[in-house]
């Protein structure tokens, strides 16, 4: 099989050989630098992101955690001054290639954002948008339901998916903006603070929900609430500021061995809360 993320107009095809490799690879980077302008926001990131698996980007703000996730899918390049250097690689391949299509990546590797965005239409509609504007042919009303039944809605939303969704609570219009993520079924699923404007309650649904996504998608979050990232990840990234306001990553790896055995002393201080 071969999935393609070329432009229209050139073809261009992703080798999945990876897909089956030992230790599978969602995607990865290699000697990422990210600028504005002339400034160099974040240095030097080399990360190898697992496939399903939750992976949580932490450390204090402006260290550029969300700058990274927004690589992931080239939301950057919606910002004028953005400009990467060095590869992000989605099966083996850079995203960053010129015959790349953006708006294939990000059908791919979706994004859920810190508030809920939720369009002005109904709660069925919001579902059905991404899958309809991509050509989906099939059994809408069943996307709809299998979405947000995979969002953990369904039940909630089943006898009013006519009304806006406008009028859900906080924690079901971000769990609303998973369903529509997940309808267009992308391989991965990029969180930036996703429950960071909700009450705990639902901060706990979306955590749960979280968690069950991981057994199909890849899921990387960025949260500065480091007691989530202990709860719901896998693998953890802790990135700081240095001497010249650009952020670097200071360590990676297994959630439970970072938080309780840190390799390096600067992401100890972090989580015991001695700076950040």
């Amino acid at each position: 099989m071969t999935i393609s993320l070329a432009k229209p107009t050139r073809t261009h095809s992703f080798d999945t050989q990876q897909d089956s490799a030992p230790g599978e690879v969602a995607i990865a980077t290699k000697d990422l630098h990210i600028y504005y302008g002339t400034f160099l926001a974040v240095r030097d990131v080399n990360l190898t992101i697992p496939k399903r698996k939750i992976t949580a980007m932490i450390g204090p703000s402006g260290c550029g955690k969300s700058t990274v996730l927004r690589c992931f899918n080239r939301m950057n390049d919606l910002i004028q001054s953005a400009r990467t250097e060095g590869d992000i690689l989605f099966q083996s391949q850079n995203i960053y290639a010129p015959h790349v299509d953006p708006v294939e990546v990000r059908r791919r590797i979706g994004m859920v954002f810190q508030k809920p965005n939720p369009f002005p239409k109904s709660i069925y509609e919001n579902v059905a948008w991404g899958a309809r504007i991509n050509g989906f042919k099939g059994d809408m009303d069943g996307l709809v339901e299998q979405s947000l039944r995979g969002a953990a809605l369904w039940d909630e939303v089943k006898d009013k998916l006519q009304q806006s969704a406008l009028g859900l609570s906080g924690g079901q219009q971000q769990r609303l903006c998973i369903a529509r993520t997940i309808a267009v079924k992308p391989e991965i699923i990029l969180m930036d603070e996703p429950a960071s404007a909700l009450d705990p309650i639902a901060t706990l649904k979306i955590e749960d929900l979280m968690q069950d996504l991981a057994k199909e998608y890849t899921i990387i979050v960025v949260t500065h609430n480091m007691q989530q990232a202990a709860r719901v990840s896998d693998f953890t990234a802790f990135f700081m500021v240095d001497d010249k306001r650009a952020g670097h990553l200071v360590e990676y790896g297994p959630t439970e061995r970072l938080f309780t055995k840190p390799q390096d002393k600067r992401t100890e201080d972090y989580i015991t809360g001695r700076f950040g």
